[in-house]
């Protein structure tokens, strides 16, 4: 998808079509998550800092980002996708492989399957993506990044030699700037260099991977499609939740607020996928960018939020914040799947309740309608997506 955030952003309000903006995590402070196609023209990128940003562009308007207009967006993109094809793996909310080997004779060859499927999204959503068609994922994925916005691009097997030949190895997938550092060291700066480098020289600078890396410069890649399954199904390893503060924090008081916060969260999404976990991680990133994180291992699995947010809260007490803070995280690992736990006291059965029954209402009226009193100070906060409804009238609830 092009632009994704942006452009959803631009697609829900009239008023921002056209116009250089960019979709942050806070309105105050953070880096641009996504920037429209007006603003990248004069330069704004993703993660530039926003004084950067206003600098590059001094009309740009920043906009809060919308987590569940994107996560419903995306759902719709997925629906379209599966219409072509079931072997849909999502590789971010907003890019996705589809394999759709034996669809040409419903849908016509791969170009015309694309093409369907662009004038698809444009009808239903009103976004734009670019595509990119190729003999396995590498390929294909390459080719999407070749023409943005709006683009096609087929890369078919007997052109592939001539596309990677003088091509950049940073522009393969999975090939960042360090790998690029290392390999441009070796003199290989190119795929057609790297594609005929000796096997025992990339073995012997990065081990097990320098076949592989060999191969992305032939562009070959077997990795296949990993067909989509539904949430319920999946294996989660970690559950987690952090955030970007307005500014940075000193006050353990307010710190604790926000651990709170995001242990809701990580509570709720726990019991939504029946999960339970044993080791709760606290992620902190000081003003600097230094970033660290401290884990308990507790004896029985939790999912109450409250019991994250005492297992973290523990964690904070002893830790010694060098510098004021700016982001704030809490993780649970070590998950257990279908755990049912009766409780044996009727304290724990009634928090049981309480729990279950925030969760009915959260799930049907919107995330944190209903919450602790403590974090009532929170929603005053300009990045909490205010609660979808409220009681009107005489109803009681």
């Amino acid at each position: 998808m092009n632009a994704f955030f942006a452009s959803v952003e631009q697609r829900a309000d009239q008023a921002l079509r056209g116009k250089a903006i960019a979709v942050v995590g806070s309105e105050h402070r953070g880096v641009i998550l996504s920037p429209s196609y007006e603003a990248r023209a004069f330069g704004v990128k993703t993660g530039m800092m926003y004084w950067e940003a206003r600098r590059a562009c001094p009309d740009i308007i920043l906009v809060s980002a919308d987590s569940a207009k994107y996560s419903y967006t995306c759902e719709r993109l997925i629906e379209i996708w599966k219409d072509f094809t079931p072997l849909v793996e999502l590789f971010s909310i907003d890019e996705a492989f589809l394999d759709v080997t034996g669809c040409e004779a419903l849908f016509g060859d791969p170009v015309r399957i694309a093409v369907q499927i662009k004038e698809r999204i444009w009808l239903e959503t009103g976004l734009t993506c670019s595509i990119g068609i190729g003999p396995n994922k590498l390929l294909a994925k390459l080719g999407s990044d070749m023409q943005k916005p709006d683009g096609l691009v087929l890369i078919s097997p007997d052109d592939v030699t001539e596309v990677l030949e003088d091509l950049s190895v940073k522009e393969l997938c999975g090939i960042g700037p360090n790998l690029t550092r290392h390999l441009a060291a070796m003199g290989i700066h190119t795929c057609g260099d790297l594609g005929r480098a000796p096997l025992q020289q990339l073995a012997d600078r990065f081990g097990i991977i320098g076949e592989r890396l060999r191969n992305m410069g032939l562009g070959m890649d077997d990795d296949p499609v990993e067909s989509m399954k539904p949430v319920e199904e999946g294996e989660a390893k970690s559950i987690g939740h952090s955030m970007t503060l307005d500014e940075d924090c000193s006050d353990i008081a307010m710190i604790e607020r926000h651990i709170l916060q995001l242990s809701e969260r990580v509570g709720r999404r726990l019991r939504r996928g029946l999960y339970s976990g044993r080791t709760v991680s606290l992620i902190f990133r000081y003003a600097d960018f230094h970033t660290f994180s401290k884990q308990r291992r507790l004896r029985h699995a939790v999912s109450h939020g409250l019991d994250l947010y005492a297992a973290a809260q523990s964690i904070l007490r002893e830790t010694d914040l060098l510098q004021p803070v700016r982001l704030v995280g809490v993780s649970v690992s070590t998950l257990e799947r279908n755990v049912v736990q009766i409780p044996l006291f009727v304290d724990e059965r009634k928090r049981k309740s309480v729990a279950e029954a925030m969760d009915g209402i959260n799930d049907r009226y919107g995330e944190f309608t209903i919450t602790w009193g403590t974090l009532a100070e929170r929603y005053r906060h300009a990045r909490v997506i205010s609660p979808a409804w409220r009681p009107s009238g005489d109803r009681q609830y």
